[in-house]
């Protein structure tokens, strides 16, 4: 059966280039103009259905894509949307690091705000032995790899060996030290390489820019910056500072990623000190102790220059003294030999047994005896004076003056044996004066119960009983200042990190002898330097009042030595200081007049000059010596 198909001649169409017929159902184009013809198209019959397989594996395949896009739409709604925050969070806290930020140390100045001790920005390179070898070098920056280029690159900053550096490099450990206390200028530089396990760390390093100026009172710190000696150890818990913090996002090579994260809490400056010292006062006490101690052949010295009035310590200088900046090369002791080492005071002690012969009216200035050179109390004991004399006519004044041993307890025997102790103890024996320095020795001063036969005189004159450099000139400026005795201290106040000053509080004041005894016995001492033992002290233009000491010293291993002193104040008229000079074991002298005077001579006047003390206007009317 055929199907008839008229055709529809198609307009511009064209006819096939050859007379062949397409085969099969292939409709044959018209030919143009032509007429409608009939073509039979044979009907398929008992064939095979269109394949549906195709049209299942594209609906699988769109269900698959659809159902991965919903599951990624998910996924990505849950951590964007959802878990984005934590996962962010957590992102960045694997960047995070935080490093410790030093609270500086306060500064040590003199009452000038000097420094003397202060606290200076360095850093500390060291490496991780792990991570270096990561190092790769660049075509910019030709070299080696690992440990060998990274010493190529620090050796010459850090001034190091290439070849000893590197080996530092090689190894297991998370942390080496190359090179401590290194200048800013050059851990920038090392920052600005960016080496792989090269760490640059701030830390504050201690100098004490004059030396070994004042080594002895300031003492030095730790490796950690831990006060050790001195006033570093005595005050470290106020000087030192608190650490701070800062948390920051870090990139790959360690360094701040730039917009990130970054917390700080900041640190807190420790409080800066100022001292009463005075650096020049200072400096020509320790050059004058120094160059006496060598003069001399004296195994050591000391000198304490304080203010009568207010108790400020202008100057507080030991022989040798240590380096703070280089402890480990003195061979002194770290502790002040003025506050810590004690001797017998000898004939500087008359001057407490003077003040309680004249507060008890035992005798006055002018009261006259017939000295021997040398004199029993009690018929056992027997005391004599330095040289040997006929008797001699002295006035209590002369027998200060002349420095009597034998007249001293020929007039002191008549107090009781109670009282000498209790006047000892008033002008601070046995006590720590109470000064801001560590180490301070009370001294020794055994109670009556325990004297020997001999020590119950003895202590008239300086022995038997020890002291140190500081509780002896206490005693001076006690009779200077009319008999009050002022607590020594060294610092005058703090400042704190916002600049605040808080002065010291006013020190303790004791009165231990009237005002009208400390005036005569002042008197009495201007007799020393005028007309007795003392006369290398005086100083032109001033009226100086002092006493000379000589006395016994025992070594710790039994060697028996001399301590040889002078101490005194100035102006006699209107006291404003006392100096102490002490020098142990000189060879050239043992006496104190002759090798401690000029010393205070030299310092004691540049010092009235240092504090702007006008000189002595009037002359000084002194008590008769001889009768």
């Amino acid at each position: 059966m055929t199907t008839p198909v008229t055709g529809r001649p198609r307009t511009g169409a064209r006819p096939p280039t050859n007379g062949t017929r397409p085969a099969g159902n292939t409709v044959p184009r018209p030919r143009p103009g032509g007429p409608s013809r009939t073509v039979e198209v044979p009907t398929r019959t008992g064939g095979r259905p269109p394949q549906s397989g195709s049209r299942n594996r594209m609906t699988f395949l769109t269900i698959a894509i659809v159902l991965t896009l919903v599951v990624f739409a998910g996924r990505l709604v849950w951590v964007q949307g959802l878990r984005g925050p934590s996962i962010a969070e957590k992102a960045r806290d694997s960047r995070l690091v935080s490093v410790e930020t030093l609270g500086g140390r306060g500064q040590i100045t003199d009452a000038d705000g000097v420094a003397l001790a202060a606290s200076v920005e360095r850093y500390d390179i060291s490496v991780n032995q792990k991570t270096v070898p990561e190092y790769r070098s660049t075509g910019s920056v030709p070299g080696p790899d690992g440990a060998a280029g990274v010493a190529a690159h620090l050796a010459p900053l850090l001034d190091m060996n290439a070849a000893e550096l590197g080996g530092k490099l090689v190894g297991d450990r998370g942390f080496v030290y190359i090179k401590k206390g290194v200048l800013p200028d050059v851990a920038r530089e090392v920052r600005k390489l960016g080496l792989p396990g090269v760490n640059v760390d701030r830390v504050a390093e201690r100098v004490y820019p004059n030396g070994n100026l004042a080594g002895n009172v300031l003492g030095f710190v730790n490796s950690n910056g831990a006060g050790l000696a001195g006033l570093e150890l005595s005050l470290d818990k106020r000087l030192t500072g608190t650490a701070g913090s800062e948390t920051y996002e870090r990139g790959r090579m360690g360094q701040a990623i730039p917009g990130g994260y970054d917390k700080e809490t900041p640190a807190r400056q420790g409080d800066s000190v100022m001292l009463t010292l005075k650096s020049d006062v200072q400096y020509r006490a320790q050059a004058a102790l120094d160059a006496q101690v060598a003069a001399t052949g004296a195994d050591s010295g000391s000198l304490v220059a304080m203010d009568t009035k207010t108790g400020d310590v202008y100057a507080l200088a030991d022989s040798n003294s240590v380096d703070p900046n280089h402890p480990g090369d003195s061979k002194s002791g770290s502790l002040s030999s003025a506050i810590s080492d004690v001797f017998e005071p000898g004939s500087t002690g008359k001057v407490i047994t003077m003040s309680a012969i004249l507060d008890n009216h035992v005798a006055t200035p002018t009261s006259q005896f017939q000295v021997p050179y040398a004199y029993s109390p009690d018929g056992k004991e027997t005391f004599h004076d330095s040289h040997e004399h006929g008797v001699e006519n002295l006035t209590l004044t002369g027998i200060l003056a002349e420095s009597s041993n034998s007249g001293t307890v020929m007039v002191g025997q008549n107090l009781p044996v109670q009282t000498r102790f209790d006047y000892l103890q008033k002008f601070g024996f046995g006590a720590k004066t109470g000064i801001e320095l560590p180490g301070e020795s009370v001294g020794i001063l055994h109670p009556v119960s325990s004297w020997e036969r001999r020590d119950k005189f003895a202590v008239l004159f300086g022995q038997s009983v020890s002291v140190t450099a500081m509780q002896a000139v206490q005693v001076f400026a006690t009779i200077a200042n009319g008999g009050v005795r002022v607590q020594p201290h060294i610092i005058k106040g703090w400042t704190s990190p916002d600049g605040t000053f808080t002065p010291s509080a006013t020190p303790t004041t004791t009165q231990v002898v009237s005002p009208e005894t400390a005036k005569t016995v002042l008197s009495m001492m201007e007799s020393v330097v005028d007309d007795g033992t003392g006369s290398s002290a005086a100083i032109p233009g001033y009226r100086v009042a002092g006493k000379t000491g000589t006395a016994q010293a025992w070594a710790s291993d039994g060697t028996q030595g001399i301590t040889a002193s002078f101490i005194g104040v100035a102006p006699a008229d209107d006291p404003r200081i006392a100096v102490a000079v002490i020098l142990h074991n000189p060879r050239s002298s043992i006496y104190g007049g002759t090798v401690a005077a000029p010393v205070f001579s030299n310092v004691a006047g540049y010092l009235l000059g240092e504090l702007g003390v006008a000189p002595s206007g009037t002359t000084g009317t002194l008590f008769p010596t001889t009768w």
